[in-house]
């Protein structure tokens, strides 16, 4: 397969150089299937399953049978927590439960290259130089990312390590995230419209992902 050319802007947008995109990664068949699993998979981790209803063991009240067996005409009954009372128990109510999902490692894998390859083709796939600020200035972060994206909403994708004074600056900025490379994710990638990466998260992503898929 032939490499990909990128061209690498700083955050002034101005061009400073290319770069080879590995094409296993950023020039993958972009499938559907995949991206909806990987978000599916992901969804499902976050869900905190904390959700609970009473059980009858659970409900407070007296454990005295209401009334006798037989001879009252009324249908039998052993306790007033049954679910069929007011204030009883409920009947297959939702419990405290894990909703995570299985994904196999190769298919998320692969999943992570459709999402990148997705940018890349629409457009909105961007390689900076560097993700780095002298001093933590919000103003500066936003007047850059402008420059780079206008108002689209914006995942920076940094190296193992990014910059502290350039993620102080934009942790504050609307519809902006910033992630280092091992937090990459399908989710975070399709939820924003512009991808930023920097030069190092090319490297460590290539480096990672031709070795899964």
């Amino acid at each position: 397969m032939t490499s990909i050319k990128a061209k690498i802007i700083n955050l002034e947008n101005r061009p400073v150089g290319e770069l080879d995109l590995a094409p296993e990664v950023f020039g993958v068949k972009v499938r559907a299937d995949l991206l909806a699993r990987a978000i599916q998979w992901q969804r499902d981790k976050r869900r905190a399953g904390t959700h609970k209803v009473k059980q009858i063991g659970e409900i407070r009240g007296t454990t005295r049978k209401p009334y006798s067996q037989k001879g009252t005409g009324n249908a039998r009954q052993g306790s007033l927590r049954s679910p069929q009372f007011r204030t009883g128990a409920v009947i297959f109510g939702p419990v405290v439960r894990s909703h995570a999902t299985r994904l196999n490692k190769k298919v998320r894998a692969q999943a992570l290259c459709c999402a990148l390859s997705s940018k890349r083709e629409e457009g909105k796939l961007v390689v900076l130089d560097a993700a780095k600020a002298d001093a933590i200035k919000t103003k500066a972060a936003a007047a850059a990312l402008n420059r780079i994206a206008g108002r689209a909403s914006v995942l920076i994708i940094d190296g193992a390590n990014p910059d502290e004074n350039f993620a102080k600056s934009v942790r504050n900025l609307r519809a902006v995230d910033l992630l280092p490379e091992q937090g990459a994710n399908v989710y975070d990638i399709m939820r924003r419209e512009v991808l930023v990466l920097t030069r190092n998260a090319v490297e460590q992503l290539s480096g990672r992902l031709k070795e899964a898929v």
